[in-house]
């Protein structure tokens, strides 16, 4: 899962959310700085992340991709789904999208001293055009994957992958789907979870 998904399935805690969106941004157990909350969001997000990874559905969709895009095709995958959560909205979550994305903009930069440089650097941007707001539509999946793809090392060929989601969109839809009310089941196991309010 991407940024948008990893701050839902944080539940209402600002700091257990806190943790789990900053969760690549911290390598190894390089965490003994952040209160105890903010630590339980990031393993949080370590869970979430394998339980992605090894998901059937997950890798289906990215079986998809795989030939093509190799071993960038989970992200492109996870950057997928952010896009069918983010366009179905209203499904998860009684407040709206813009409000989640502002109020949680809020939170992290009120911990602003405490997180990474290279993350506040990110959110910067991040909140500028309001990345996650814009992950609803295809054009918003589009150009965070072109800026990735100028970001890695190879050849990853990201900057052509939203063209595979609009030829495909109703198999990632139905995955998608398929998927998502299993890692909510799953995060729900964690006690620190705290539910959102459902519409």
């Amino acid at each position: 899962m991407n940024f948008l998904a990893h701050a839902y399935l944080s539940g209402t805690d600002p700091e257990i959310m806190t943790g789990n969106f900053i969760g690549d941004f911290v390598k190894g157990n390089k965490f003994g700085g952040f209160s105890e909350k903010i630590q339980q969001g990031i393993r949080l997000h370590r869970e979430i992340d394998f339980y992605t990874d090894h998901h059937p559905v997950v890798l289906k969709s990215k079986k998809r991709l795989q030939s093509k895009y190799r071993h960038y095709a989970a992200v492109i995958v996870d950057m997928f789904y952010d896009h069918l959560f983010a366009s179905t909205w209203s499904q998860w979550h009684a407040d709206s999208l813009r409000k989640f994305t502002l109020d949680l903009y809020v939170i992290l930069d009120n911990r602003s001293e405490e997180l990474p440089d290279k993350f506040n650097y990110m959110l910067t941007y991040m909140k500028k055009t309001n990345w996650l707001l814009n992950y609803s539509k295809i054009e918003g999946i589009h150009a965070a994957l072109t800026g990735m793809a100028g970001r890695t090392k190879f050849n990853s060929q990201m900057e052509t992958a939203s063209t595979e989601l609009e030829l495909q969109y109703a198999e990632f839809t139905e995955e998608f789907q398929l998927f998502f009310p299993d890692i909510i089941s799953f995060t729900s196991t964690f006690d620190f979870v705290n539910k959102h309010k459902t519409p």
